[in-house]
């Protein structure tokens, strides 16, 4: 059997995969690791859950927490709330521990359980584990006045969430920096429907608001950051200076110029790290990205004098990598975004408001701003029914990833990675013309497809 955890908390078919039963286990087993803590006696141990609107995160949402006050642990249900602000609030209340009950940008029938540690931090992998260790052990209940106890606060996220990430662009009464801007924001029918466009009037924009009624059914259903088509329709009909598209617990955001064009995370990325370092904010002149980011940005970047560093794909891993350097900016080309000064992950209602303070401030548009980090014509093509073991290893494929790096030379990129789950091999070219990056993706793959067929 293969771990629970992936790279993002345990996720799949809400009551197949996802069931009452382990949402239960869960939550008793954080309990028992999360909720250790050594420096206070007779600390009773705060955890805060939240979710996304989805129909299932009602009784997953019910069952983590019953679990997790049936091991002694107080907790405060914030009810419907994104992924960050929930990450905020686990640090601001002084939580031991936060539970996320959301797919994010997965399609309603799923359903997800991720933690967050004590300052709103997402978990180690080694910390997983104990709490994987634990599932279906028997462990002794406490009893009494020590059981945890239960209670309701749905309106947290909306008066201290909103009034944090405001204040971080400097918002005040006197003052509303987005004033003047129209933007539209698409909610994905999601945990940010509300907080999303409050947080971006109460900074002083005109909020042209779309797929913002969640009904428990229709999160991320042709909407969002995976469906940005409607929003870019909508950014041109409303004469919008530019939109925003969250996903379903609003941990990301693309944008859409005044001409409808997408503005994905890589470049969201450029814009904002540029107008960082242009401030003397940009710790060590350093943006974390992903391998997939496009090779575009990391040429930009370098043209701007702002070292790039590369992890593996997951927004896990650019934290670890922020938090080990000690750097304030980073992430993926999916739009998880993360603003180290104001949030311990990735938080797009955050992004929103800093690159429409961008905007701005510069007096530019958005396209003007997102043509200064071009994208490269990149390619990627899924090869199937391979041994992705032999990937790195395979003399012939290793040859043949040498010789296109050759022909594509600094114009172009190279990048085979294995899937974390399939019998799949992604191999993704960059060049300089759309023609090239597939004429050398399709020789690539071919070769794969022959050298490592099973």
């Amino acid at each position: 059997m293969g771990r629970l955890f992936g790279t993002d908390g345990v996720r799949g078919l809400a009551n197949r995969d996802v069931t009452v039963e382990l949402a239960l286990d869960l939550g008793s087993a954080a309990a028992d690791v999360l909720g250790r803590r050594t420096d206070t006696v007779g600390h009773r141990p705060k955890a805060v859950v939240g979710r996304d609107p989805r129909a299932s995160g009602e009784f997953l949402s019910a069952a983590v927490s019953a679990g997790l006050a049936g091991s002694g642990v107080d907790v405060v249900d914030l009810g419907v709330v994104p992924t960050p602000a929930l990450a905020y609030l686990v640090s601001a209340m002084q939580a031991d521990l936060g539970v996320m009950v959301s797919a994010s940008h997965n399609p309603m029938p799923d359903n997800g359980i991720k933690f967050f540690a004590r300052g709103g931090r997402k978990l180690d992998d080694g910390v997983e584990d104990e709490i994987e260790a634990l599932l279906g052990t028997s462990r002794v209940r406490p009893t009494g006045a020590d059981v945890g106890r239960m209670r309701t606060d749905a309106g947290l996220a909306t008066r201290e969430y909103v009034d944090h990430v405001t204040a971080s662009i400097g918002t005040t009464p006197d003052h509303r920096p987005l004033d003047g801007l129209r933007i539209a924001v698409d909610a994905a029918n999601g945990a940010a429907s509300q907080v999303g466009p409050e947080a971006l009037r109460e900074a002083g924009a005109d909020v042209v608001v779309i797929n913002a009624s969640p009904d428990g059914r229709n999160i991320n259903e042709k909407a969002g950051s995976t469906h940005p088509e409607q929003l870019q329709a909508v950014v041109v009909a409303a004469e919008a200076d530019f939109g925003v598209a969250f996903d379903g617990d609003a941990d990301r955001c693309l944008a859409v110029d005044h001409g409808g064009v997408l503005v994905d995370g890589d470049q969201i990325l450029g814009i904002l790290a540029k107008s960082l370092r242009e401030g003397g904010h940009l710790p060590h002149d350093t943006l974390v990205v992903t391998v997939m980011s496009n090779l575009g940005l990391l040429l930009a970047m370098r043209d701007a004098g702002i070292t790039t560093r590369q992890t593996a794909v997951g927004d896990r891993y650019v934290l670890e990598d922020m938090r080990a350097g000690g750097f304030g900016l980073g992430g993926e080309q999916s739009g998880h975004i993360i603003l180290a000064e104001h949030a311990t992950t990735g938080d797009g209602v955050l992004t929103a408001l800093h690159l429409a303070a961008r905007v701005k401030a510069s007096g530019k548009r958005l396209a003007d701003l997102a043509g200064e980090i071009p994208r490269l014509p990149q390619t990627l093509i899924n090869v199937k029914d391979v041994d992705k073991t032999r990937a790195s290893t395979d003399e012939r494929v290793v040859e043949a990833v040498a010789a296109s790096e050759a022909v594509l030379g600094e114009t172009g990129r190279v990048l085979l990675r294995p899937s974390g789950t399939e019998p799949v091999v992604r191999v993704m070219v960059e060049a300089a013309s759309q023609a090239q990056a597939d004429g050398v993706a399709e020789r690539l793959a071919a070769v794969v497809r022959e050298q490592l067929a099973l």
